[in-house]
């Protein structure tokens, strides 16, 4: 692949960076990078990634628009409320820039179609919101040998991680099982600040532009914390657990489960 005179031009602020050049825009236009959720997080995630020439983006999302979600959700405006989420995000991010194919997944993931879904992809990005479905997110990426960069946002905070699987932790070295359904509130229940995506969204595309180049240090067996309040930012180590029931060094968790797919019915 050669970049033409219109891609030099575009990319130009990349391929000046030593550690980007020529070779890393052509790595990243070759990059294939599926997201679940085209919401809070996967609207920045998406922009930024368009942006930096990432040539083909799956987006997962059954959801449609709501007015209440234009606070956050800034790929989507106005004249979409209704709009598939995945329609909307692809039509953003196409028009952001011709050189990346959108893929607009109207699906809800389950354990029946995740592996499908992302298994010609070379990442995994998580925004979904609720932590059933990061847990089958998070199996499904480990079972599969995916990488995955994983945030979450609620209220003030938001926390990002980055799981190699074979190198380091998984989601569930952290907590070993999601808390049962109605003990941490939902954004929909507790609400987010509409800013806080962009930053925690922001920085999963930093770590997916990372793992795509080979610059710099993913955030393994690391998660980084953001109080929006205090405007700071802090890092938790997470050691790889040897007993994890997923990656551990004898994992009981060999297949994906039908209760956590039950509970993946929930929105985005």
């Amino acid at each position: 692949m050669e970049l033409n005179d219109e891609q030099i031009h575009r990319y130009s602020r990349h391929i000046i960076l030593p550690e980007v050049g020529g070779k890393g825009q052509k790595r990243l236009l070759s990059a294939r990078v599926i997201m679940v959720g085209a919401g809070g997080l996967g609207c920045p995630v998406g922009y930024y990634l368009a942006a930096a020439g990432v040539g083909t983006l799956g987006v997962i999302d059954n959801d449609t628009i709501e007015l209440s979600n234009l606070q956050r959700q800034i790929a989507h405006s106005t004249e979409r409320v209704g709009m598939h989420k995945a329609d909307s995000a692809k039509k953003t991010f196409e028009a952001l820039n011709p050189d990346v194919n959108v893929i607009a997944i109207k699906e809800r993931i389950s354990k029946d179609n995740i592996l499908d879904l992302i298994k010609d992809y070379d990442i995994v990005v998580d925004g979904s919101d609720n932590f059933p479905t990061r847990y089958l997110v998070n199996d499904a990426c480990v079972l599969s040998g995916k990488p995955l960069v994983s945030g979450a946002i609620l209220r003030f905070e938001g926390q990002v991680t980055t799981i190699l699987p074979g190198e380091g932790h998984c989601y569930r070295c952290l907590f070993e099982e999601p808390p049962p359904p109605g003990l941490v509130p939902s954004c929909q229940e507790a609400g987010v600040l509409g800013a806080l995506p962009g930053v925690i969204g922001g920085l999963q595309a930093m770590e997916v532009l990372k793992l795509i180049l080979g610059k710099g240090e993913p955030l393994k067996n690391r998660l980084l914390i953001y109080d929006a309040l205090k405007a700071s930012f802090r890092k938790v180590k997470i050691p790889k657990n040897p007993k994890c029931p997923v990656c551990g060094d004898d994992p009981t968790i060999r297949e994906l489960h039908d209760y956590e797919a039950e509970y993946c019915q929930m929105r985005f």
